[in-house]
């Protein structure tokens, strides 16, 4: 009995030293967003609803004795999707690079300068099949067996950051969805200062194979974005532009090519914050394997006040309205939205 006590008090000693040996530095943040939206769409009845947003993340990291830091993250709360797990690893090197393993996403979309918009949770609904596309990074596709490496700043010039990406075959059987096989892509951003201006200036390039059985697309994903922000003081004025071809395929099944161009304001005075932004997005689509002939759009303004209302609580009211397009008639879903929340943040 005697020396099973002892085994027992020494595995027991070994675990709880291995504990310590091994374990990581675990940080915890998230938001929680509520509020009332009010939708009017253009021929059809007004609808209030509440919108939540819900967000729990554990960052882990740890660093190694050659300098190293080995970093990851989970989210187990998420509103839309309930849980994230789909974090890779990320390793920081002493010299300020880093290297992104496993989920890695895409350079090019690491790049894409932020254009102010509506700080709200309201959004429009538009037809399904309306493929006009509104964010810079719309062509930025990758699958999770990839890598993205980030330079250190001032990289071959002062202020100059730069990011290569690329991914590969999951070995996955084709299916009528097109699936992206691999891609590679190449990012950069610059910041300088013209006098009392910070700027900011953010491009990339991205181009992506994919598959599926049956007909072949006409052009696989692959295009470009660059956009400028400029902070004075208070005030950060930015615009952005991209083009690209892209697949719509785990929607509605089309492939199509398009363009956006956005711009947005923020100015900050005291515990207010107002944004406003707008985006103009085109596209022509057509079933996989058939350049589309007719163009979809979508032209988007959004405003939004914030208020501090405490540290870490933000009350927020937004507006956002849409005017779109599909196969070049009038999409009678388009509209407007109010929405009014806060969010708490730790």
């Amino acid at each position: 009995m005697k020396k099973e006590l002892l085994m027992g008090t020494a595995l027991v000693s070994t675990l709880g030293a291995a504990s310590v040996a091994e374990a990581v530095t675990a940080t915890m943040s998230g938001n929680h967003q509520t509020g009332i939206e009010f939708d009017s769409p253009t021929n059809g009845t007004d609808t209030n609803a509440q919108i939540n947003d819900n967000n729990f993340t554990v960052s882990l990291s740890e660093t190694t004795d050659g300098g190293m830091t080995i970093s990851s993250s989970f989210k187990v709360m998420d509103e839309n999707t309930k849980e994230d797990y789909d974090a890779g690893f990320t390793l920081a090197f002493t010299d300020g690079s880093k290297l992104d393993v496993i989920a890695a996403g895409n350079a090019a979309g690491s790049h894409a300068v932020s254009i102010p918009g509506s700080a709200g949770a309201e959004g429009v609904t538009t037809t399904s099949t309306n493929s006009a596309p509104t964010g810079l990074d719309f062509m930025t596709g990758s699958t999770a067996l990839g890598v993205e490496y980030h330079t250190a700043a001032d990289f071959m010039a002062d202020g100059l950051k730069l990011s290569v990406s690329a991914s590969t075959d999951n070995g996955a059987a084709n299916t009528s969805t097109y699936r992206t096989d691999s891609h590679m892509a190449i990012g950069a951003t610059y910041v300088t200062d013209l006098g009392d201006t910070a700027v900011t200036v953010g491009a990339g390039y991205t181009t992506t194979d994919g598959s599926r059985d049956g007909t072949a697309i006409n052009n696989d994903p692959a295009g470009m974005h660059v956009g400028v922000s400029a902070v004075t003081g208070d005030l950060t004025v930015a615009v952005g532009f991209a083009d690209g071809d892209d697949t719509s395929g785990d929607k509605d099944g089309n492939e199509y090519t398009g363009e956006v161009v956005k711009a947005g304001v923020k100015y900050v005075t005291g515990d207010l914050t107002f944004n406003v932004g707008l985006t103009s997005g085109t596209s022509k689509d057509g079933a996989l394997g058939t350049a589309g002939t007719t163009e979809d759009s979508k032209d988007v303004a959004s405003a939004s006040i914030s208020y501090a209302v405490a540290s870490g609580v933000t009350a927020i009211l937004g507006y956002t309205d849409v005017d779109s397009s599909d196969e070049g008639v009038n999409d009678t879903t388009d509209g407007s939205a109010w929405y009014i929340g806060a969010n708490m943040a730790f």
